[in-house]
């Protein structure tokens, strides 16, 4: 029987065993999906202050259970449907200390950044602050240690306050800020409870993800149940899956091992853009294109795309990594989050407020002017978007079910829609699975979920994949299960669709299906349903598989074209849409791989 994946990390938490074995005793076909976001700023994170945001983290919890809230412009907004659990992932490098720039008798009231403030230079204030983030040197008088605990003592107490096991689920986190170069090279750090440092480790401390690891684990020592999560590889500049260390060092069995137990997730995308592939290195994937960014992030200069910069890629590397040095220093799963520095955020295309407060708090900011210009000029914030949302399985909406499918991989991200999406591999399905009522049990005894590892003993490999539509969006498309796998000199990639809405087939030379169907109309961004199915599932057996060849499968589920929140954006301006990014996209889901090993090992 498979407990949800092979461990094969030594010295591993205990509490990940725990986890493990209790959710394997569980009834799966009881679990309900949760979904939520790990990644949001408020007027706690000092750029998203120096962006004009006035809402603290009590707002930005409110709204994410649910409640309504005023945007930027002061209009209201609501989401459709609450998040099920959230993280306030505010920057740890001078932390609360924003809002006390503006409040006489303050610690930071006197500071050369606080009297820019005050006198309304906000430009110059942001320029001090995004340097002092990159150098790694807090603004002058913004580093005080006994300020920083104060203050994150009572952020912790506001997470907490927040916290409703069984109906609203927070976590305690923040962001470790590191900018090396400019690179990109951010962590959100999650704990599972409200045991926590008196203090983060910030990208002040050292902007090394090394040295991260090393607090985590000091911080295990003493009882503390943490992990880390990247994000937006896309503007790493090459480095968030380099094969080096941040010494320049080659990186080792003993580096991979490390980067495996403290960062098991990585965020598929957010408002900056979607890391999970790009057309360059996906030239056959007709669905690579989608969402990209790729900009110098503090300068907003553009930047070639780079294979280590996404995460198709480094789950390739990662194979050929294994037979160089001894292991895999890439085996993380996916997780959402929108990376909002507003406080609120609705993932939603068609209710889509920005996400940089004073830069894109209205439809003429998001479609014409660019960050810091009033005049139109298009294409300021055309090619961010709403942002990402991570579902996770669970058994019950609370701190530690979520937890621990994080931890061990079983989650997945969406585009910001609400998708149901399970995926199992297994050597040994019976045929008629997924007709049967208890098939989500039956993967379990026969297989590995998502984020797990199988030795199929060299038998066929199979995945039973199963989609339903989010209730708030459009029909799917189709499923898809895409490979990758090494020969130990080239990388390789195949797309299978293995499930597809009304009668369409895959061309036995291609493997494609034809398209959909569109029925977007762009003039007034409305869409029907009449096209797509609700739900989608299939038993697959791959046709080309080797039982002496490493892999590594995930899932892409598609919904049907529906209007991009630029072509509401459009509609709401009276302007045609804009011919720099596509009128119209289809939501998906990317599940979080699968890695098969090799039989004779």
């Amino acid at each position: 029987m498979h407990t949800g994946k092979t461990l094969h990390l030594s010295g591993l938490l205990l509490s990940l065993l725990i986890a493990q074995q209790s959710h394997a005793d569980s009834k799966y076909s009881d679990d309900q999906v949760y979904f939520g976001t790990l990644h949001g700023h408020s007027s706690w994170s000092i750029d998203a202050y120096g962006l004009g945001n006035r809402r603290g983290p009590e707002e930005a919890y409110r709204f994410a259970r649910g409640e309504q809230a005023d945007d930027t412009a002061g209009n209201p907004v609501q989401l459709k449907e609450p998040l099920d659990f959230f993280m306030l992932s505010d920057h740890a490098e001078m932390l609360g200390t924003a809002p006390l720039l503006t409040q006489k008798g303050s610690a930071v009231y006197d500071t050369p950044v606080a009297k820019l403030v005050q006198e309304g230079k906000a430009t110059e204030a942001f320029t001090m602050i995004s340097g002092a983030i990159i150098s790694g040197k807090p603004l002058e008088g913004l580093g005080d240690e006994k300020v920083g605990k104060s203050i994150w003592q009572h952020y912790v107490e506001i997470a907490n306050s927040y916290n409703d096991p069984g109906k609203f689920t927070t976590f305690v986190g923040y962001e470790w800020t590191s900018l090396p170069g400019g690179a990109n090279m951010h962590r959100n750090v999650i704990f599972r409870d409200d045991k926590v440092p008196a203090i983060p480790f910030t990208a002040m401390d050292s902007d090394k993800p090394e040295d991260l690891w090393s607090a985590m684990e000091s911080w295990r020592d003493q009882g503390m149940t943490v992990f880390a999560m990247s994000h937006n590889g896309n503007a790493s500049l090459g480095k968030m899956f380099a094969f080096t260390d941040s010494d320049g060092k080659f990186i080792t069995k003993e580096y991979a091992a490390r980067r495996n137990l403290n960062e098991p997730l990585h965020e598929a995308g957010q408002v900056k853009g979607v890391s999970m592939a790009h057309p360059q290195f996906s030239p056959d994937d007709e669905f690579a294109d989608f969402e990209l960014w790729n900009y110098y992030l503090p300068a907003g200069a553009p930047v070639p795309p780079l294979r280590t910069n996404y995460v198709r890629e480094a789950w390739k590397m990662g194979l050929g990594l294994k037979h160089t040095v001894g292991a895999n220093p890439f085996m993380f799963g996916l997780k959402g989050g929108s990376d909002t520095h507003g406080s609120i955020n609705t993932f939603e295309e068609f209710n889509n407020r920005g996400n940089h407060s004073e830069m894109d708090d209205t439809p003429q900011k998001r479609y014409f002017a660019k960050a810091g210009q009033s005049e139109s000029v298009e294409g300021g914030s055309l090619f961010l978007n709403p942002g990402t949302l991570t579902g996770v399985w669970a058994d019950e909406n609370a701190r530690g079910p979520i937890f621990d499918a994080l931890q061990r991989r079983e989650s997945y991200a969406t585009s910001g829609t609400r998708i149901r999406l399970r995926a199992f591999a297994s050597n040994d399905f019976p045929r008629n699975l997924l007709s049967k009522k208890d098939w989500v049990d039956k993967a379990y005894e026969k297989g590995v979920p998502m984020g797990g590892e199988l030795n199929t003993g060299g038998k066929k490999l199979q995945m039973a994949v199963w989609a339903e539509k989010s209730p708030h969006s459009a029909n799917l498309d189709r499923i898809q299960i895409i490979k990758l796998w090494t020969d130990g000199i080239r990388d390789y990639e195949k797309i299978y669709n293995v499930a597809a809405s009304g009668d369409r087939k895959p061309d036995p030379k291609t493997g494609k299906i034809a398209p959909v169907g569109n029925t977007v109309d762009i003039k007034t961004a409305t869409y029907t349903n009449d096209i797509g199915a609700a739900t989608l599932s299939a038993l697959w057996t791959d046709p080309d598989y080797h039982p002496d060849q490493e892999a590594v499968y995930y899932v892409r589920v598609l919904e049907i074209p529906t209007p991009r929140w630029s072509t509401y954006d459009a509609v709401k301006l009276g302007v045609e849409p804009a011919d720099t990014v596509p009128a119209t996209l289809q939501e998906r889901a990317w599940s979080s791989p699968i890695w098969i090993t090799q039989a004779a090992k």
